[in-house]
């Protein structure tokens, strides 16, 4: 088997701005493997909050890449690299391979519901954004927010959507300190559930209230290994092919927490659309389906999927 990666930079087609900061392109790395006339291909996104980059994660793939010719499979990637998005993209380069290979190119429903994120801005600007978003068909807008301002933005984008349901992501920016009553607000304008509210170190403070609406644990939950300590603390798993390193991992992840009593939203980076199509045979087993990333994309990879209306189309 023939492979190489490389490292791809898309522009976006406006700045993509959370608790962490702005970013104004998605850099992605893309893991090709070819055999028997047949192409498989595979996308991660690093990210530096994961002490990541493109340069890094190519770092890691070289080596194995070179070991597909002398015949290393796919069931032997867990024992090589770290679960992460390096793993991933060679993951889901050998699966898409073999479900090509076999023929098997198209994976459950034509199309998967999926929110649609309004970036921090001030209450007024995502107010806006959620008229046009709704007014567009999406039924759940997940809002990023920082630490300031957040029951006005909040306030604000309910009164201009106020038949939408709305989940929001700190992305580890809050504290304990006013975390309670926050909370008990944020269930009073009927926000359906809140994502990594505190730091993934520092969020034993969950244990010690009852949530009066779901959290949901994403830099808190990587792979399986993780649950154990969510528990008490969460009530849902953001789970993510470039966290879990792989479908693999992905799906075990998701069965296991239904198992142990969370529900699951099924999440992505940005991204193209391949990284998408590799996560899809998990959208039926998600409550909410954060897969947005392409749309923030200036142009996406050929060939497209289509987003209409909150919802993802195959083709």
């Amino acid at each position: 088997m023939l492979a190489r990666c490389y490292i791809e930079r898309w522009p976006l087609r406006t700045a993509f701005v959370i608790s962490r900061g702005a970013r104004t392109e998605a850099e992605v790395v893309v893991v090709e493997v070819k055999l028997e006339g047949c192409v498989g291909i595979g996308e991660c996104t690093p990210y530096a909050r994961y002490g990541e980059s493109p340069d890094s994660v190519v770092r890691q793939l070289e080596p194995l890449l070179s070991e597909l010719a002398a015949g290393l499979k796919r069931s032997a990637l867990a024992s090589r690299l770290p679960a992460g998005p390096a793993r991933n993209a060679l993951d889901c380069a050998l699966a898409d391979w073999e479900a090509r290979y076999n023929g098997e190119t198209f994976y459950g429903p034509d199309s998967l519901p999926t929110v649609q994120t309004l970036v921090i801005d001030s209450p007024q600007a995502m107010a806006m954004a959620a008229s046009e978003a709704v007014a567009a068909g999406v039924g759940v807008l997940k809002l990023k927010l920082d630490d300031r301002h957040v029951l006005e933005r909040v306030a604000a984008v309910r009164a201009a959507a106020p038949g939408a349901q709305l989940v929001i992501d700190a992305n580890e920016a809050w504290c304990s300190d006013n975390l309670v009553a926050r909370c008990e607000r944020l269930a009073e304008l009927e926000v359906a559930m809140l994502e990594q509210p505190l730091p993934a170190g520092d969020d034993d403070f969950l244990a010690t209230f009852t949530h009066p609406l779901p959290i949901c644990a994403d830099e808190s939950c990587h792979t399986r290994t993780d649950l154990p300590r969510l528990k008490g603390r969460y009530e849902m798993i953001n789970v993510k092919l470039d966290k879990t390193g792989g479908i693999g991992e992905a799906e075990a992840l998701a069965e296991e927490a239904v198992r142990q009593g969370f529900e699951v939203m099924l999440g992505c980076m940005l991204c193209t659309s391949r990284a998408i199509r590799a996560a899809w045979p998990l959208g039926p087993r998600a409550r909410y389906l954060d897969l947005d990333g392409p749309t923030w994309l200036a142009k996406d990879a050929e060939p497209p999927l289509r987003f209409t209306a909150g919802r993802v189309f195959w083709s």
